[in-house]
């Protein structure tokens, strides 16, 4: 075996190993439809939170929420949330933002699906909700500050939108009058300032919070490694991830009584809950300080995250008022960034861009910039593959030229071989004087190979987990990029009408569509710009090699296979090209030819 298919071959079949161990065990998940309503369970009492934060400081004497009941979800005033966007209520009872819904987004590619439902109310089969309040601090009672079940008035306004923010106003019946103004952007992020005006004759004290409550674990967590689902936090700089198992396993905080994790930010941070493609965050102003909580509720099955601000002293006569923020809509890529660039401190971490971050991140931002100037997301992907090819052209043209030198040589080295017998030593001394003496390097061939896999993990982590690519088109029927193929012959490649076999079964696997084969047919050209290996076993891989590619990754996004597809074709005309201008053709037809002529020869035999 000559050094030149050694080296092709080690490269080939180590990305081969890579893919398929990587296919093996961290498959691609069966496409879930994303859920009308948020992905989690009621608990039996139907309960929200009633442990409560504390204040954040550790001097505070801060005491808990008030107990909370079952909301009787029809009888309860709403104000109505109407954006371009957004659309959904805030309840009266708790001045909750609890029923959210987003306008833009569809459960499934159904012209009649319904849109996707971030938040829910208590009473719905999967309440997840914002709530918002005061601790009480000493001196005050629970039932002197607002709750889970506090019945709010509304003051001003009648229908959040973005040119009119509604203010919600209880007063304690004991001097205090707690009110709370709720803003809303043309995206995902709403203002909420608190305020109490004292008039009680005495000083009191008090700290306000913030709290995410979800009961039950998302009926659609994936469970894939390759996507974080479950909370996400920065302070200080420091991103966290827990997921919801990791949360279950929390230690109990007496402070909190309740499973718990307490960290208190300086002065930069948020939390909350993120989903594939939806999250909701609780986001503090930047620059302050407060208590950021994961707390766990296993008597009632409810996650819970807190921003707790530090303690607020109101003097009789004094109005103090706190504003903060929460995010709660689809994750993004323009709006999360706007919103990071208004000061919000890595944010766009929030988007799950895995350990090659440094290689997701740019190849999104150059999709993303050239799916505004296409338009079409399946040609975005092609003008990506062209971009990268470009980037390593110069490695590849030095890899393509080491190949058409290594053919030239192959005359020479057949002489070494007949020269040096059974003496391997011999052979590979005089090979490698004859590569140091026509300056050849026969490991060249191997690395454009091998460059290609970080990219292509970090462009699969791109389509699976970014929403720009979530049911973006290409042509005809193929609807959504980050869903496998939907053609078969079944339905004569999309053709017809009907839909091919469910992803993720045994007939999807065989019976693959358009795009599968035509990456199996690519990788087969490429095969055929060299002559076949002349040892059996190198025969048989590479001859296996394009089908079994083929049918393994017939279940990825098609959108990655589109990615796949342009590459081998791009890779097939550069070598062609380079290697005819160092004066060797590559005789594809002869190739093909001769595959088929040993194929007959061995079936008559």
């Amino acid at each position: 075996m000559d050094d030149q298919n050694k080296n092709l071959l080690l490269a080939t079949a180590l990305s081969f190993v890579v893919i398929l161990v990587w296919f093996l065990v961290f498959p691609p998940p069966e496409p879930v439809p994303a859920p009308e309503t948020p992905a989690t369970q009621q608990t039996a009492t139907g309960q929200p939170v009633a442990t409560a934060p504390t204040a954040a400081d550790p001097g505070a004497t801060a005491q808990g929420v008030p107990g909370a009941v079952p909301e009787p979800v029809a009888d309860t005033p709403r104000v109505k949330i109407e954006t371009p966007r957004l659309t959904g209520s805030i309840s009266l009872l708790g001045g909750r933002i609890d029923e959210l819904s987003l306008k833009d987004y569809r459960v499934t590619l159904a012209k009649d699906s319904p849109i996707v439902t971030v938040l829910s109310p208590i009473g719905t089969p999967s309440p997840y909700y914002a709530l918002y309040g005061w601790a009480p601090g000493s001196g005050l009672s629970l039932e002197e500050v607002p709750g889970a079940n506090t019945e709010w008035t509304l003051e001003n306004g009648e229908t959040l939108s973005v040119e009119t923010p509604v203010t919600l106003a209880w007063d304690n019946g004991k001097g205090l009058v707690f009110r709370r103004t709720i803003a809303v952007d043309e995206d995902f992020m709403f203002t909420v300032t608190q305020s109490v005006e004292n008039a009680s004759g005495r000083s009191v004290t008090l700290a306000p919070y913030g709290i995410l409550a979800r009961h039950g674990e998302p009926e659609g967590l994936k469970n894939f490694f390759i996507l974080h689902e479950g909370v996400i936090a920065m302070a200080d700089g420091q991103l966290t991830e827990t997921d919801y198992d990791d949360i279950r396993d929390l230690s109990v905080d007496v402070r909190e009584g309740a499973r718990a994790e307490v960290v208190q930010v300086a002065q930069n941070g948020w939390i909350g809950f993120t989903d594939h493609y939806w999250m909701s965050t609780l986001v503090p102003t930047p620059g302050s300080a407060f208590k950021s909580v994961t707390k766990y509720d296993e008597q009632r099955d409810i996650f819970q995250t807190e921003a707790v601000l530090p303690t607020q002293t109101v003097a009789d006569g004094e109005t103090v008022s706190v504003t903060s923020q929460v995010f709660s809509g689809a994750k993004e890529w323009e709006a999360i960034r706007a919103y990071q660039a208004a000061g919000i401190e890595r944010f766009i971490d929030s988007i799950d861009w895995g350990w090659f971050f440094f290689l997701t991140k740019p190849i999104f931002w150059m999709l993303h910039n050239i799916h505004n100037l296409i338009g079409n997301m399946g040609w975005a992907i092609i003008g990506l593959t062209l971009i990268i090819k470009a980037i390593l052209f110069p490695l590849a043209f030095k890899s393509y030229v080491s190949m058409a030198k290594m053919k030239e040589l192959q005359p020479q080295m057949e002489k070494l071989k007949e020269a040096a017998g059974d003496d391997r030593q011999k052979l590979q001394q005089g090979m490698m004087e004859l590569y140091k003496r026509e300056k050849v390097n026969p490991a060249a061939g191997c690395l454009p190979i091998l460059l290609q896999i970080p990219i292509f993990f970090s462009l699969y982590k791109v389509i699976f987990v970014t929403i720009e690519l979530r049911h973006a088109p290409f042509f005809g029927p193929f609807r959504d990029l980050s869903a496998p193929d939907p053609t078969s012959i079944l339905n004569l490649f999309g053709l017809l009408p009907n839909a091919g076999p469910e992803p993720g079964t045994l007939m999807a696997t065989i019976f693959i569509g358009i795009l599968p084969l035509l990456l199996g047919i690519s990788m087969w050209l490429q095969q055929k710009l060299n002559p076949a290996p002349t040892d059996p076993t190198q025969q048989m891989i590479f001859a296996w090699m394009p089908w079994v590619f083929m049918f393994m990754l017939g279940s990825f996004a098609s959108g990655l296979v589109v990615y796949w597809i342009a590459n081998n074709t791009i890779t097939f005309t550069q070598q062609y090209i380079i290697m005819r201008s160092q004066g060797y053709a590559p005789n594809v037809f002869g190739n093909i030819k001769s595959g088929f002529n040993k194929k007959a020869k061995s079936t008559k035999k």
